[in-house]
């Protein structure tokens, strides 16, 4: 069954409409008909172009989530020539929510690594809902130590709701796992371009994104919370999630504003999902330019642009 978002009800309605007449004009060719068809072409059109234009952050949170919506591994299929996944953290095991390894976009080899949700029940066990272990940020590490040893770029996808907060999780040391990550990323002496491609939860987002250049899909979000986590803090009911993905400045057109991150990558109209080859092929155009703006740079100048892009985040005034 096809996911419907409340606010894209009108245009599916309109979109419904069309496919019936068209139904009636193939048993009977009328040349009104055609004309009505057109015109409610037209109409939906419109309509859903002026509904993406004036998206909510909410929305957009929506749309982050959607079903249908491209996961790391789909953008993968689609913008890589060639994919060798890497397994095993070389301490605990290997995390399925964490997919790595070596990959070739338009003739650039680089070391791809991302968050990977399910589609379905079984998929999501398996991938534990896009929410990585402590494991899969170690392997990250060692992929990333990896692509610093022969001198390849780093692209992440960031797609997660958070990194797990279980019981083994926190046995195994979820929280020094991210932030052992933060400081090793900081210092890679290799390019790291970061895209977040749907939700960029917390810690969990941030553990794969410390990057020289952050990118967002134009309907993904990034946050330190989710709105629902936010609303039940402030307002103590989920049903203020809207409010609080207002609040939060969690949009990649706020971020971008902010300076939180360096560029945002057009989807098409509706969403990924309406056209995952047509979103896959603005991430990669906007991955490899950034990767062939960041070669260019010698290590030192590299590392020190790093610091201070990070460095200059967030405002402060002194009494």
């Amino acid at each position: 069954m096809k996911q419907v978002l409340e606010f894209e009800k009108p245009v599916v309605k309109l979109r419904e409409e069309i496919a019936d007449a068209k139904v009636k004009l193939e048993s009977k060719p009328n040349e009104k008909l055609e004309k009505q068809i057109a015109e409610l072409e037209r109409k939906a059109d419109a309509l859903q172009r002026d509904i993406h234009a004036n998206l909510s952050p909410w929305q957009r949170v929506q749309i982050s989530r959607h079903l249908g919506r491209p996961y790391m591994l789909d953008h993968v299929k689609l913008i890589c020539d060639e994919f060798v996944e890497i397994h095993g953290d070389r301490h605990i095991g290997d995390d399925n929510a964490m997919p790595a390894g070596f990959a070739t976009i338009g003739g650039q080899r680089v070391v791809i690594i991302g968050h990977q949700k399910g589609r379905d029940t079984k998929e999501n066990l398996l991938r534990n809902f896009g929410s990585a272990h402590p494991e899969g940020y170690r392997k990250a590490l060692r992929l990333m130590r990896m692509a610093e040893k022969f001198s390849l770029p780093v692209v992440t996808f960031i797609d997660t709701p958070g990194a797990f907060p279980g019981i083994g999780a926190e046995e195994r040391n979820i929280a020094e796992a991210i932030a052992f990550n933060l400081r090793e990323m900081m210092t890679l002496r290799t390019p790291v371009v970061a895209v977040v491609i749907g939700e960029g939860g917390s810690g969990g987002a941030l553990g794969i994104g410390i990057a020289d250049r952050v990118l967002m899909m134009e309907n993904a979000y990034y946050s330190v919370i989710s709105p629902e986590g936010c609303a039940a803090i402030l307002w103590k009911h989920r049903e203020h999630a809207p409010e609080a993905a207002s609040a939060l400045k969690l949009s990649a057109q706020d971020l971008s504003k902010l300076g939180i991150i360096d560029g945002i990558i057009p989807e098409p109209l509706g969403g990924a999902h309406n056209d995952p080859a047509a979103a896959a092929e603005s991430l990669k155009e906007a991955v490899l330019e950034a990767i062939g703006e960041l070669s260019k740079l010698p290590a030192a100048e590299l590392l020190e642009q790093r610091y201070q892009k990070f460095r200059a985040l967030g405002q402060y005034t002194e009494a």
